[in-house]
């Protein structure tokens, strides 16, 4: 059997990761509700967003 995935990219300015963490958590907790897990983050080229990428089972 083999597990499938669904996957979704979101970006994000990068202050909210320095300056407001309580935003970052609520944008956090709104993709858990929705059963997405977080597995990787990284800066986007020539830009100030991060780029969250989340799975969940298909």
């Amino acid at each position: 059997m083999t597990n499938r995935w669904q996957h979704k990219v979101a970006e994000v300015p990068y202050k909210l990761f320095v300056n407001q963490n309580e935003q970052l958590q609520q944008e956090l907790d709104k993709h858990g509700q929705q059963g997405w897990e977080l597995v990787a983050v990284t800066q986007s080229h020539g830009s100030h967003t991060l780029r969250l990428f989340f799975k969940k089972p298909a």
